[in-house]
């Protein structure tokens, strides 16, 4: 199965995102909340790919037969931060990444941008999370 990389970003209120390299011509889709971005993705990508072959293009079977799914690559610690706040709270990614709750504050409404490592505690700080839900029976 082929990975499709979705490059994700947040602006003015909005999702916006475009797919990686290994998709033939551009597709740029909006969202209002992630959940219907993820949708977009998939409707946009199967309208291209019927272009693309009743314009008689070279399409890749794997992309044809839709054998693929979506990596979402969040391209800033606010995107990946509005991402997830419908399920995940600003006050318990503090306590899963020991990040200070004002300062990741800052992170989501893009005033500071975190350095990698500070932006790889905030991944971690989620893992650690889903880990914990994935333990409940």
């Amino acid at each position: 199965m082929e990975k499709i990389r979705v490059d994700v970003s947040w602006c003015n209120n909005n999702f916006s995102a475009s797919f990686g390299d290994n998709v033939p011509g551009a597709v740029v889709f909006t969202a209002d909340n992630f959940s219907d971005l993820q949708k977009e993705a998939k409707e946009s990508l199967e309208f291209h790919v019927e272009g693309m072959l009743a314009d008689g293009d070279d399409v890749p079977q794997w992309l044809r037969d839709g054998d693929y799914q979506f990596e979402y690559n969040y391209l800033d610690a606010t995107t990946l931060l509005h991402a997830y706040a419908p399920f995940l709270s600003l006050a318990a990614i503090s306590r899963a990444s020991g990040i200070n709750q004002h300062q990741l504050s800052h992170y989501v409404n893009g005033l500071k941008q975190p350095r990698p490592a500070q932006r790889q505690r905030i991944v971690d700080g989620i893992h650690k999370i889903g880990r914990e839900l994935l333990a409940v029976v």
